[in-house]
């Protein structure tokens, strides 16, 4: 049975430290919740004041997770979309910049007749706008907010002062703030140190705001003197003091958080009584699969970010779940591609069973790419080539096969003598940055008898893009004689989107991005597949 009071919020704050995973514990929240029958959703506020995180450098916020609907957001609702298997959009992630963007606009329009426009109440009132806003979206009976940053940053203030507003404006019992902080051990004295979750939620309280639940990061499991120590000096019940310690894999939490009973007591908090019992009996099995696979494969990650495993977040998720569903564990090894040469190439790829060669943008470290290609190619290693690794792959093959030793893309020479790859028309006289590329799911019709068709089962499908580079039509008719399949295109403007070799055991390569659809409950069909490519590669 479900509540008629809705929709109730969640907030989730952090203190301490950075990277404690929100994220983590607001996706699993979300998804014990769901799990009892309760219609969830999460939505990120970002302190930073860029609009999106779309012209950020992956080493400064890791990967840009891109919606369905083609806004450039944060990694953190990949996760949401993972664990829940729902569909995010824009009202999912709101930014400083989009905020202060809203009000100066409407200040310039004349919408406050005049008056002083401030952080309170302007800035504020746009906060708790936006905090309603995602509702208009389906009528959620439980909004989870994730606040990034940490408490104590100027730049979160705003944010946690329009939280307080908010929750005296919906009232007692409609609202729970959820605070997760860091319990420190220190090996010389053999002990937890409670003494900054202490300092933490003290500074949440003095902007306001009380922590109804304090969910603790820990290396070490909590005794019941620590949970009645941190209780105290924190104004929470025990019940309240939630575990959270490191887990073999973000897949884990929820079981964890369960055990925890962490949804039980934000159900109590909410007064959302008679719901029904989480069932997770799906979400166990694929943890234990996770944990015990029959099988184990290497896939070389071929990319110049690779010193960030964020980076390429939804890869690597993508082949914790096509893993899962082959019963293999997928031991991906980074390899920056700026390190390859001919020279190292058999060395660094002797022990790999598959090749992926991620997305990217600029000429750095394409030529160790294009090198990585060649060697899956010439020896028949399953390759997947993700938006610029397919772009990568249609040029090694123009120099290597069709002999146009100069090929190469317009974005790493402008005036290069064969361009395979060219900036589409439509971005040709596109001048500002942000959220300009061809972002969003767009249609793909399958050739049969294909690669493709073979992985998709299906003539139509529709996939995420984040690009400004297509495959130049004026070289398909040299490519296709010599071997190259364009088994996958746009219907509307011809857009190569897949590619295949005739001749190779598994050579894929799309222009747009899988990964940003792969769920736990839906791993994404061409990973499956490429997994179990490098798992025959293997065996053979």
């Amino acid at each position: 049975m479900k509540p008629k009071s809705l929709p109730k919020y969640i907030f989730v704050t952090g203190g301490v430290s950075s990277s404690l995973g929100k994220g983590i514990i607001s996706a699993s929240l979300a998804k014990l919740l769901q799990s009892r029958g309760l219609n969830v959703t999460i939505q990120k506020f970002d302190p930073y004041i860029n609009i999106d995180p779309g012209t950020l450098n992956p080493y400064e916020h890791g990967e840009c997770y891109v919606t369905e609907d083609g806004t450039e957001t944060d990694l953190d609702l990949g996760h949401y979309e993972r664990f829940l298997n729902i569909r995010t959009s824009e009202s999912n992630n709101t930014t400083t910049g989009q905020i202060y963007q809203t009000v100066i606009n409407k200040e310039r329009k004349g919408d406050f007749l005049g008056k002083t426009v401030q952080v309170i109440p302007h800035i504020t009132n746009e906060i708790k706008r936006r905090i309603k806003l995602i509702q208009n979206v389906k009528n959620y009976d439980v909004i989870i907010t994730e606040l990034g940053g940490t408490v104590g940053d100027i730049e979160s203030y705003p944010f946690i002062e329009a939280v307080r507003q908010f929750r005296w404006e919906v009232g007692m019992g409609n609202s729970v703030v959820i605070h997760l902080t860091l319990l420190p051990y220190l090996s010389a004295a053999g002990e937890l140190k409670t003494k900054p979750t202490q300092h933490s939620v003290k500074k949440l309280m003095e902007s306001g705001i009380n922590a109804d639940i304090i969910v603790c990061r820990t290396e070490h499991s909590l005794n019941d003197e620590l949970r009645k120590k941190i209780a105290l000096f924190c104004n929470v019940e025990i019940e309240s003091v939630i575990e959270s310690i490191d887990a073999s894999t973000i897949y884990e939490v929820p079981i964890l958080m369960q055990n925890e009973k962490l949804d039980d007591v934000v159900l109590k908090k909410l007064n959302l009584n008679n719901i029904q019992s989480s069932k997770l009996d799906n979400w166990n099995a694929f943890v234990k699969k996770i944990k015990n696979p029959l099988n184990e494969i290497s896939i070389g990650l071929i990319g110049k970010y690779v010193e960030l495993q964020d980076s390429y977040k939804s890869i690597l998720e993508s082949f914790i779940h096509a893993g899962a569903a082959n019963d293999v564990k997928v031991n991906v090894i980074p390899i920056h591609s700026e390190e390859i040469n001919p020279k190292s190439i058999d060395e660094i790829f002797k022990n790999l069973n598959g090749i992926l060669v991620a997305p990217g943008f600029g000429e750095r470290g394409v030529e160790g790419k294009i090198e990585s290609i060649r060697i899956a190619r010439e020896k028949n290693i399953p390759f997947l080539g993700i938006c610029l690794g397919m772009q990568m792959a249609v040029i090694e093959f123009s120099r290597n096969i069709l002999g146009l030793n100069k090929a190469n893309s317009t974005e790493m020479d402008i005036n290069c003598e064969h361009p395979v790859i060219s900036m589409m028309e439509s971005q040709k006289n596109i001048k500002e940055k942000g959220g300009t590329m061809r972002l969003g799911s767009w249609r793909c019709v399958i050739e049969n008898n294909s690669l493709a068709y073979k992985i998709y089962s299906t003539n139509e499908i529709s996939e995420r893009h984040r690009h400004r580079y297509e495959l130049n039509f004026d070289f398909v008719s040299q490519l296709s004689e010599k071997g190259m399949i364009f088994s996958g295109k746009n219907p509307d403007t011809g857009l190569v989107e897949i590619i295949e070799l005739s001749n190779h055991p598994w050579f894929f390569g799309v222009q747009f991005h899988p990964e940003y659809q792969s769920t736990v409950e839906e791993p994404h069909p061409v990973f499956v597949s490429f997994v179990k490519a490098a798992l025959n590669n293997k065996n053979n």
